[in-house]
């Protein structure tokens, strides 16, 4: 039997994999990584709550990180499905907001 974390990061890499063909050659170096929780001290022009998910733009050779946070997505789900369904939600905002597109452009 999966443990939730095991699970979860099944579902990340899933949406990775996905997201992949939006990335293209350009931003074939974009990392996606799973943390616990996110910092303690967010950003001035992040929201106060606690974020699902943040795009971490690296520069150089490292390429960029798309990062989602296990634990408050869990808080906010019922359920895998609406893990999942959560997942791809904020993927699709981080690639959108790689991208310069509208998330409605990004269909994971």
């Amino acid at each position: 039997m999966r443990t939730r974390r095991e699970t979860f990061d099944e579902i990340v890499i899933d949406v990775a994999e996905r997201a992949r063909p939006y990335l293209g050659n350009r931003y074939a170096a974009v990392e996606f990584a799973v943390e616990e929780v996110p910092p303690t001290d967010p950003a001035p022009w992040e929201e106060q709550a606690a974020p699902v998910g943040r795009l971490v733009p690296v520069g150089g050779a490292v390429g960029h990180r798309i990062v989602i946070y296990r634990r408050p997505v869990e808080t906010r789900a019922r359920d895998n499905g609406e893990v999942a369904a959560i997942v791809r939600e904020v993927v699709a905002e981080q690639v959108a907001a790689l991208l310069n597109v509208p998330v409605t452009e990004i269909d994971l």
